[in-house]
């Protein structure tokens, strides 16, 4: 006997079912804000199972973001707002109405014309008429790195971006002097400040430079998780907790590590 396989259908009736009065007592107590953050979770949980290379994990994990937007729908049925049914019209709606080189009679001969086109009939649909508003439509919930470069990017549309890398480079060494400069004479505020100004300039240069940011950070933090363990593996093969040697001790056992990866 085959195993049952379940639909889109099934996922709305089984979300009906849990949010109705016999339903689960969790579920039926859920709000579109109570929920929101597993809809961040649920998507980065999705990546990290794309990047493992595990195709039934990855499937599993856009089964849970594909839950979140059920969720939401039925949430919204509830309250006579919208259901499923008029989230699919949305996106296809959308697909095709910025699409306009498939759909309709522009070209694109490229990625580039295609990207472009898809911005143009988004700003047409948004009726967003000015660059800032282009700008202020970046949604603040993306993470910081990601919606720094998104808002560059959008500037660059309009012509608003460096010249060349070596004055990218320049704005960044002048940031971390201001940082410095804050540092010695400033408020905490004021460091806060000119922190983040150095942060955006280091995302200017990692999109100069054709690299993500928030990639190249997280491969970075994932670097230095691996190289901490290695060091507190070689502390304890010394017969030493980590939390007994000495700071130049740890260093010195650092550099080994770093210069054997």
């Amino acid at each position: 006997m085959s195993e049952k396989r379940y639909t889109i259908n099934d996922l709305l009736e089984i979300m009906e079912t849990l949010r109705s009065p016999n339903g689960c007592p969790w579920d039926k107590v859920q709000t579109h804000e109570s929920i929101k953050k597993s809809m961040i979770e649920e998507s980065y949980e999705a990546i990290d199972a794309l990047d493992s290379g595990d195709d039934k994990a990855f499937a599993n994990e856009l089964g849970d973001v594909l839950l979140q937007v059920v969720f939401h729908a039925q949430i919204a049925k509830e309250r006579n707002a919208f259901d499923f049914d008029d989230v699919v019209n949305e996106i296809c709606t959308k697909l095709v109405t910025r699409h306009t080189h498939v759909f309709g009679k522009e070209h694109a001969g490229d990625e580039k014309e295609a990207l472009d086109n898809w911005e143009k009939n988004k700003k047409k649909e948004k009726g967003l008429k000015t660059y800032t508003e282009t700008l202020r439509d970046v949604p603040k919930y993306y993470p910081a790195l990601m919606r720094a470069e998104k808002v560059q990017k959008k500037a660059k549309g309009a012509g608003f971006d460096w010249d060349n890398i070596a004055d990218v480079y320049a704005k960044v060494y002048e940031e971390a002097d201001e940082i410095k400069e804050a540092q010695a004479n400033g408020t905490a505020a004021d460091v806060e400040e000119e922190y983040g100004d150095f942060l955006f300039a280091a995302v200017n240069l990692g999109r100069f430079l054709g690299v993500t940011p928030e990639t190249a950070l997280t491969k970075a933090s994932e670097k230095f998780i691996d190289r901490f363990e290695k060091m507190e593996n070689k502390a304890k093969a010394d017969g030493k907790e980590l939390s007994s040697i000495s700071l130049d001790e740890m260093d010195r056992i650092w550099d080994e590590i770093k210069h054997l990866s």
